[in-house]
């Protein structure tokens, strides 16, 4: 099997497994992101969104993986050879904690149009003016169930938010969505 085939093939069952956390961020009504590092074709650490269970709007997939990953051991310097899958691209603060933990790449699903740290808003990962190390990030690795994920989300009641919003008479959108399994 050649090398990209082979590459494609880990992309693709890293982000599955960031799909899972997502939907075990979703069974308990946080916004359904999830994340795996992987260091040496191994996922070394996993994450999900804990805000609303913790009240505390820092605890997004990515710090909480990497809390665990510290916590568990994982060295500092590993992380300039870890990837990052995510479903969601990282906002601006966990980009910026990606960048300052010299994180080497990150893999994402749907692109964060109101809070991107890798495109959508700012360019944190590759900037010229932050310190830390430039990763590379690259969007679209099973965008489709990202963002059908975070529509279904947005469709129920958000009971962890300070004043949820009734959502009578919501239909979930799928007609734009081309969910072939990839």
């Amino acid at each position: 099997m050649a090398e990209d085939q082979v590459t494609q093939q880990l992309q693709h069952r890293h982000m599955e497994e960031a799909l899972a956390m997502a939907e075990e961020a979703y069974q308990v009504g946080e916004v359904p992101v999830g994340c795996v590092f992987v260091f040496k074709g191994e996922v070394v650490g996993r994450g999900r969104n804990e805000t609303n269970i913790s009240k505390n709007g820092t605890r997004h997939a990515e710090l909480v993986a990497i809390d665990r990953m510290l916590q568990g051991g994982f060295k500092l310097e590993d992380f300039r050879k870890t990837q990052l899958y995510v479903t969601v691209e990282p906002c601006i603060m966990c980009a910026s904690a990606l960048r300052q933990m010299n994180i080497e790449r990150v893999i994402y699903g749907c692109a964060n149009d109101r809070f991107g740290g890798c495109e959508s808003v700012l360019r944190v990962c590759d900037s010229s003016t932050l310190d830390g190390s430039r990763y590379a990030a690259e969007g679209g690795c099973y965008r489709d169930q990202a963002i059908l994920m975070l529509r279904k989300f947005y469709m129920r009641e958000n009971s962890g938010a300070p004043q949820p919003k009734k959502k009578a008479n919501r239909v979930l959108k799928t007609q734009d969505l081309e969910l072939a399994k990839q």
